[in-house]
């Protein structure tokens, strides 16, 4: 073996300390176009437009370790397709020697912006798209020689009051017909203007509003690169909408007198809001239409957002990391008859743009059988062994955020949509089968059901890679009341608080896990927080929309009980039995062995009141005495010892029944959320739900 003298070991590892510094830079670049009319996205039918309202921009931020470099720019633009990213990223590459890998490219989404992606009944701006290429290469370019010494910091703050859930789930027997004719639509968005039309909210919301600051060793602030899950608030175009009025406050804010040399750059990314958007359809009808001007709303949240950025400590990270996945998806491509549907519209149009919403819907299903799969990116960033960001190239459920967030190995994670590509709408698989806009097949929302899994695996898998650890559990914490149901004889304790399917885990250890049926929603805000998960952690329910949780226990017998936890969302005058709770039957019947425990309707006079049925003569069916307030969380407990039946609501006896217990030994199964025979299922939330014997 040939030594090394210590000299040079000495002189090669000072060398290597000096040379791994930590430096940024931001930089602005205006994108705003210089030839007018311009197409504009944003809107289902093509529109050009000849004025700006407000000045675009690429807003981008270079961070290197002195071994690795990486580029983050956000673009004001509704969508950047993927083939435009690339190119800008293959010029900028070969000019500057950063990998293209290196290079992230996102859009804000504002709807009010210049075309570069073809989409619905728009086309991309032949003239701007060009323009823009050469722009975004100025903003890779540029920052990469200003490069100087930096530290950087990360914040949060709660934002909940400005994004809100515009995508709730209509009532079974309401259902809308989507562009091809069918009645699929149990989801929409904005379906919650008329309560009476929904049953509450298709999936969580994302409040967190973060943000990476960086500044100068000495304390110049360089650059915030924040995140937030809104949509967009609309605007007059051409528009940065909320996102440019944001960055620009918040510039005037923090350096109020800039220097002509490295002012402060304020850029905001948009997180996963593929179903969010700022008016929260919870509050009051007369509170529904009271909204405000976009600039007392983008004012408000930057003094929220201002108040995190001022409590920021900074560190010096050691290093940056980067890692991408490219990967092929499968569009979801029409049959024959909806493809021959289709070509006779399309063919009826001739040369002209769409005109109509089927029309549009038409044309789309023609061209994703053309292309029939596309390329997509997936990309994931480290700065220190603290701070990450991961993206998505899609417009992403605020749910997927949260798996992505919730099991990063990083403790401070952002997830950027929009990232490398305008893939469309990519809802979570459960998601497809409620419907909506956002799932109808079209370039913006085409990729295979399994997509969402698929992207979301691949960010959280980049995350383990660059931390070089696994990635964190996404199960709640046990408060008190969870822990006090544990210490009970229990033969199975389901949270509900997966944020994905098919098994529900049981937590009491004895590993009967439950299975949701396809049509059942997940992580919407649950019971009791503090006492259920502890101090700051939001307890997490499963939203059953049609169908079932199922269960089966060899040994259940004459003697148990289930306590849970309801929350109603359908309107109790709408149908005989207002939903199941849950109930002990076979599959595919109702039987005469069996015993149910719902909440009734219009049958008996029993309006949202408990309802007991023991067989299936609904004749014989037990009616409570509390009327139950649609759209809050109640606890019920079932206790059967032997013949008798008690069924408590909220710690009160709300039915004492006598019932003879002649269940048959292979009478094992139950239901929640619904019947054996499926009939009158729940539409609702369920929460902790636990089974025991004496």
């Amino acid at each position: 073996m040939k030594l090394v003298p210590f000299f040079f070991l000495l002189v090669n590892c000072v060398v290597t300390t000096a040379f791994a510094e930590f430096k940024a830079a931001s930089v602005i670049v205006d994108i705003t176009p210089q030839t007018f009319p311009v197409l504009v996205n944003g809107g289902m039918l093509s529109r050009s437009v000849d004025t700006v309202h407000t000045p675009l921009s690429a807003r981008s931020l270079a961070v290197s370790d002195g071994n690795e470099s990486i580029v983050i720019v956000v673009v004001d633009s509704c969508m950047v397709p993927r083939p435009l990213c690339d190119q800008a990223k293959s010029i900028a590459s070969e000019k500057a020697g950063i990998p293209m890998d290196h290079i992230l490219i996102s859009a804000t989404h504002t709807h009010s912006a210049p075309s570069c992606l073809s989409c619905l009944g728009t086309e991309a701006d032949p003239v701007y798209s060009p323009f823009l290429v050469k722009k975004l290469v100025d903003a890779i370019l540029t920052p990469l020689k200003n490069l100087e010494p930096a530290k950087v910091g990360f914040g949060r703050i709660d934002a909940a009051e400005f994004t809100a859930l515009r995508r709730w789930v209509r009532r079974p027997d309401r259902l809308d017909l989507d562009p091809f004719g069918n009645p699929t639509v149990r989801a929409n968005m904005h379906s919650a203007k008329n309560y009476d039309d929904v049953i509450g909210k298709s999936g969580p919301e994302d409040p967190e509003l973060s943000m990476i600051a960086l500044q100068s060793t000495d304390g110049r602030p360089i650059a915030l690169l924040a995140n937030f899950s809104m949509h967009y608030f609309g605007d007059k175009s051409l528009s940065a909408d909320y996102f440019g009025l944001f960055c620009n406050a918040l510039q005037k804010k923090v350096q109020p007198e800039p220097g002509d040399e490295r002012p402060f750059v304020g850029i905001l990314s948009h997180g996963c809001s593929g179903d969010i958007w700022r008016r929260d359809y919870e509050k009051p009808v007369d509170e529904q239409f009271n909204h405000p001007k976009i600039e007392d709303y983008t004012e408000a949240l930057l003094e929220l957002a201002f108040k995190a950025y001022q409590d920021i400590d900074y560190t010096i990270p050691e290093d940056v990391k980067m890692a991408e996945q490219r990967m092929t998806l499968n569009y979801r491509t029409p049959n024959a008859q909806l493809l021959e549907w289709s070509q006779r519209i399309v063919d009826e149009m001739g040369d002209r743009p769409p005109k109509t919403k089927v029309e549009v819907y038409a044309r789309e299903q023609i061209i994703l059988h053309e292309r029939q799969n596309t390329e997509i990116v997936v990309q994931a960033l480290s700065i220190g062994k603290d701070i990450a960001i991961a993206t998505t190239p899609n417009e992403t459920y605020a749910i997927t955020g949260l798996k992505i967030k919730g099991a990063s190995p990083f403790s401070d994670t952002m997830v950027i949509e929009l990232a490398n590509g305008g893939d469309g709408y990519i809802p979570p698989p459960e998601q497809h089968l409620i419907g909506g806009y956002n799932t109808w097949a079209a370039r913006s929302a085409g990729l295979e059901v399994k997509a969402e899994p698929v992207i979301t695996e691949t960010g959280i898998q980049l995350l383990e890679k660059l931390a070089g650890k696994p990635r964190r559990s996404t199960a709640q914490p046990d408060g008190p009341a969870a822990n006090a149901i544990l210490t009970a004889k229990l033969l199975a304790y389901w949270r509900l608080d997966e944020l994905s399917g098919p098994r529900a885990v049981d937590r009491s250890g004895n590993q009967n896990d439950a299975i949701y049926e396809p049509q059942v929603l997940f992580y919407l805000p649950g019971p009791k927080s503090e006492e259920f998960c502890g101090k700051g952690i939001i307890n997490r329910s499963a939203h059953f929309a049609g169908h079932r949780l199922r269960s089966s226990f060899p040994d259940l017998r004459n003697d148990y009980s289930i306590t849970l936890w309801f929350w109603n969302g359908m309107p109790t005058n709408a149908r005989d039995v207002t939903g199941w709770l849950f109930s002990r039957d076979r599959e595919h019947v109702v039987s005469e062995y069996g015993e149910h425990v719902g909440l009734g309707g219009l049958h008996s006079n029993a309006e949202g009141k408990l309802i007991y049925l023991p067989g299936n003569d609904m004749e014989k069916a037990v009616v409570g005495k509390t009327p139950i307030e649609r759209w809050t969380w109640n606890e019920l407990k079932f206790v059967r010892k032997g013949n008798n039946v008690s069924i408590y609501l909220n710690g009160v006896e709300e039915i004492s029944q006598e019932s003879k217990a002649n269940f048959p030994d292979d009478l094992t199964r139950l239901f929640f959320g619904g019947r054996g025979d499926n009939d009158s299922n729940f539409e609702g939330r369920l929460d902790e739900i636990s089974v025991s014997q004496p």
